[in-house]
């Protein structure tokens, strides 16, 4: 008898797609719909399996009621100053959404300004994006139900907090850049289209447009600034320049770090903005990435890969914009990587440099490129800064595996310069001299050295004997930094855990070949990263193959299926938000997807299971984590998976380890999830992991 009675599921064999002459079998190709009963049903039955599953470990309670405990500490942004007021944003501890505060000086008694808790009963919705006129009178803000990518655009008026008439709908990956006079702003967004447009649709998004708003004026007036007819996957974002006379226009085409840079100097139209714009194409292929920095004159700062795959910093004069006549302001680093470049106090440039995984804030001046200073930093993470030209002091925000938030302030009128902390963050019940975070360098299968931090209880024994947590990423040249997780420090804390964090190829840890280096034909360097990583945390001891679970969202989801289907080394497996059908197999319904066709059906998890060989060797448990208005990858990936995956494994004599599916309702890719099903979806994880492993809560 089977350990686990896994839903029936139909099989469709008649339906088999043609890839290039490559025959597909595509039997779940139902699921795809997701609004049909038996899709419904299938959910619904998957969900039925696995609640109760986790309902019935004693640590899922307990989780929870730690992790909401813990989790209730205060969470700040930095401050940011637009007109005369400084703005932050403030969480209490487990209100679902942070609220958006303001305040007349930094001393004066903080109020709210904006509740994105009120917005929903249930704090599904969110918002998503915000930007203040340049004068700070006016804030355009988008809010998206239930995790969508979808946003609405609204309007306050920032005196009084009040609410404006103005509304844009179909907006999906926009900008939002206001121009100096405050008359309107730059947002993008799409052509109607046939059916729904919820974050449950699986239609690809085409077309997209840049359109000007003039407050005060219905969306139906919009001014249409740029269009590509030919083109119907790229997409831009405009911003406006820091002296407001230039409007800058980025155009992608896909995921990679690469644009063309368009412009248009708004002192040339004599009657405003009332069509689209005469651009002037300063860069018009895919060679390379250009993001603005700032602007002196028609002399432009650019943060670019060109020729530099780890970046520098270029002037590129439009009087004279040949590229001859560019010039190097603050050359390619020899090992780290530029994350970002901004102006401060009219002359100052601050740089923020990945060394090692681990950032470095240094300052230079702006008109030469010296360097003036080095501010002082721990291991970790920088995930904010504020501070614009306009501006005569900074805030930055840093954090660690063992530290949530210090929140620094310097003013820049007074020498020498002297960050102090303006606000730390602590975490009651949780002391971080207990702990330590070790990063080490493993070699992979090439010899490449690849770093992984490993965080635990300080002086444990190497013995094998440590349940672990190895996560991974890997793409779209996203770095993977040291980073603050309540749930993780309680799995490390008093499941007896062991986390790792492994930074391998695909991610941009060390620039632009280490991201070329796991992506395309490359990409099995991804998988070997992660398993050599895997046999690291086994042969130094810290885990066994018995207590080790391998877990990674999105992207990291096709890492963790691929890795589990190459090699058996673990025993649970979680994926969040996964991508299972390579995306060279996506058809028309993988939204955003579509534009990331980076993997080969060599690597599809879903189109290559196998039934494990060896005395005793089974299939990793499984937990698969989703949303149901996940438009970005869309939930069918996971559907698909699991229903192949309960066919040909789940009924195999041998397979005791559960196979499982959970499918939230009411939640997308992961932004603007509200703090109650944070809480509740790491509960749920960890109880799986509990329960698979065996494990025992410690006080």
């Amino acid at each position: 008898r089977m350990p686990f009675q896994y839903p029936s599921a139909f099989r469709d064999e008649a339906v088999v797609d043609d890839y290039h002459g490559q025959k597909v079998p595509d039997p779940y190709s139902w699921l795809e719909d997701p609004d049909s009963e038996k899709t419904q049903a299938f959910v619904n039955a998957q969900n039925q399996l696995t609640l109760p599953f986790l309902e019935e470990c004693p640590v899922r309670e307990v989780f929870k009621e730690r992790m909401t405990e813990l989790y209730d500490y205060p969470k700040y942004s930095c401050p940011f100053k637009r007109g005369n007021r400084y703005f932050h944003f403030y969480n209490t501890g487990l209100q679902n959404q942070s609220v958006l505060y303001v305040q007349e000086n930094l001393e004066a008694e903080p109020s709210v300004f904006l509740d994105p808790n009120t917005f929903s009963d249930d704090g599904t919705v969110a918002l998503r994006g915000y930007a203040f006129s340049e004068d700070g009178e006016y804030l355009a803000y988008g809010t998206s139900a239930s995790g969508s990518d979808w946003v609405e655009i609204h309007f306050l008026r920032v005196d009084g907090a009040m609410l404006l008439e103005d509304r844009l709908e179909r907006v999906k990956f926009s900008c939002m850049s206001w121009t100096h006079d405050g008359k309107g702003l730059f947002y993008n967004s799409y052509p109607d289209q046939e059916g729904k447009s919820d974050g449950t649709e699986t239609s690809t998004n085409l077309n997209q447009k840049l359109y000007y708003h003039v407050l005060g004026t219905p969306q139906s007036q919009d001014v249409l600034c740029a269009e590509f007819p030919e083109q119907p996957k790229w997409m831009s974002g405009a911003e406006v320049s820091d002296d407001g006379r230039y409007v800058l226009l980025s155009i992608r085409e896909g995921c990679d770090p690469v644009n063309r840079l368009w412009y248009c100097d708004l002192n040339t139209l004599p009657n405003g903005i009332t069509g689209l714009l005469p651009w002037v194409k300063l860069i018009d292929n895919f060679d390379a990435e250009y993001e603005y920095v700032t602007n002196e004159n028609t002399v432009f700062t650019f943060k670019t890969n060109l020729d530099a795959p780890r970046y520098r910093l270029i002037n590129v004069d439009f009087a004279n914009p040949e590229q001859s006549q560019w010039k190097e302001l603050i050359p390619q680093h020899d090992k780290d990587v530029i994350v970002f470049a901004t102006c401060s106090f009219s002359t100052n440039l601050f740089v923020c440099y990945l060394h090692d995984v681990k950032n470095v804030l240094k300052m230079y001046q702006l008109a030469s490129g010296e360097e003036l200073k080095t501010f002082p930093l721990e291991v970790g993470s920088i995930v904010g800064f504020t501070g614009r030209k306009k501006d005569s002091e900074i805030f930055y925000y840093f954090t660690s595996f063992l530290s949530p938030a210090v929140i620094y302030h310097c003013d820049l009128t007074k020498a020498p310069l002297q960050p102090h902390v303006f606000r730390e963050v602590t975490v009651k019940g949780f002391n971080p001299a207990e702990y330590q975070t070790t990063q080490v360098f493993y070699p992979s299968k090439d010899g490449t050295q690849i770093p992984m931090f490993i965080v635990h209880k300080k002086d444990i024994q190497l013995d094998g004997s440590h349940p672990a947590f190895l996560y991974g990423y890997g793409g779209f040249n996203i770095s993977i930094t040291p980073s603050y997780s309540v749930s993780r420090l309680i799995f490390v804390r008093h499941l007896g855990g062991v986390l790792a964090v492994a930074n391998i190829r695909g991610g941009g840890e060390y620039g632009e070949t280490w991201h070329k280096a796991g992506m395309l034909g490359n990409k099995q360097n991804c998988f070997t990263d992660f398993q050599c990583a895997a046999e690291y945390l086994i042969k130094e001891g810290y885990t066994s193959s018995k207590k080790l679970t391998i877990n990674g969202g999105s992207n990291g989801g096709l890492l963790v299926g691929t890795t589990r289907m190459q090699t058996h080394i673990f025993y649970a497996t979680l994926e969040n938000v996964e991508v299972y059908i390579t995306y060279v197999l996506c058809k028309h319904y993988c939204t955003l997807g579509v534009l990331c066709i980076t993997s080969m059906y060599l690597y599809s998890p879903l189109h290559n299971i196998r039934v494990p060989e060896g005395e005793g060797v089974q299939y990793p448990a499984v937990l698969l984590l989703t949303g149901d208005h996940d438009d970005r990858v869309v939930p069918l990936h996971s559907l698909k998976y699991i229903a192949t995956l309960q066919n040909l494994i789940g009924c195999w004599s041998g397979q005791s380890n559960p196979l499982f599916i959970y499918v939230d309702t009411k939640s997308g890719h992961g932004a603007g999830k509200p703090t109650t099903k944070v809480i509740q979806e790491v509960a749920d994880t960890y109880a799986f992991i509990a329960r698979c492993l065996d494990l025992s809560w410690m006080d």
